[in-house]
């Protein structure tokens, strides 16, 4: 099925806590703006992307409802509430879901600087069986150190490892049949494309950008904020 066929929703998990920063990260302002706007902007404008669903704190569901209503009116964008893990609420997304869509992507609401075209990237290997992500090359050198004695136990070859990041691409009956399956296994995975690869879906790499980062700490707020003024300067020109 080409990727002109399926249609598309996005599930962007905002559910975090935010403790290092004293409030919901999804509403730190990036540029001016809450943090968990900018890839709704960035979804909405996608003409694959038919639906985006929001998955955040109970707590917070009327701020963010607010916060992504005033930046997108022109599809639809449901909140829900999250669960106790990464991994239930972005089950609790795919369960969200639209009917009319057909695929999926999954990403990280901490990471405002995705990219349309990297997405449109990352949707073109999609269909039943395969799925893809983001991901850049491993730049450092890294060292598999022993948790006892904190000495190092090898250094790895870093030519064939890759930096996962989001968005997560699958079919939406794939990515629901893994879940399901974790679920029932009792299995926590770290991201959505592991849940895929012991599910047997094949997971293609899609090369990502290094501005496609994760705000984790406030230092990377700063970086996000002063990387997010300069793209919509440029945009503006």
């Amino acid at each position: 099925m080409p990727r002109s066929a399926q249609t598309w929703c996005a599930v962007i998990v905002a559910a975090g806590r935010g403790t290092r920063f004293g409030r919901p990260k999804q509403l730190v302002e990036i540029a001016g703006e809450p943090m968990v706007t900018w890839p709704v902007r960035t979804f909405a404008a996608i003409d694959e992307i038919a639906a985006i669903v929001v998955v955040t704190e109970r707590e917070w569901l009327a701020d963010v409802a607010r916060a992504v209503a005033r930046c997108c009116t022109h599809k639809p964008v449901d909140v829900v509430p999250g669960g106790a893990s990464r991994q239930s609420s972005t089950y609790a997304g795919l369960c969200a879901v639209p009917a009319e869509c057909d695929a999926v992507l999954v990403h990280d609401g901490a990471r405002p600087l995705v990219s349309a075209n990297d997405v449109r990237s990352g949707m073109e290997p999609v269909r039943p069986g395969h799925g893809s992500l983001l991901a850049v090359p491993i730049v450092d050198t890294i060292k598999r150190v022993d948790p006892q004695s904190h000495t190092v136990a090898e250094t790895l070859d870093r030519r064939p490892l890759w930096a996962a990041q989001t968005p997560q691409f699958a079919m939406l009956a794939d990515l629901r049949a893994a879940h399901e399956r974790a679920l029932a296994e009792g299995f926590e995975a770290t991201d959505d494309s592991m849940l895929l690869e012991r599910a047997g879906v094949t997971v293609h790499v899609v090369p990502g950008s290094v501005e496609n980062f994760k705000v984790t700490m406030p230092e990377d707020g700063l970086r996000a904020d002063r990387a997010m003024r300069v793209r919509v300067a440029g945009q503006l020109r």
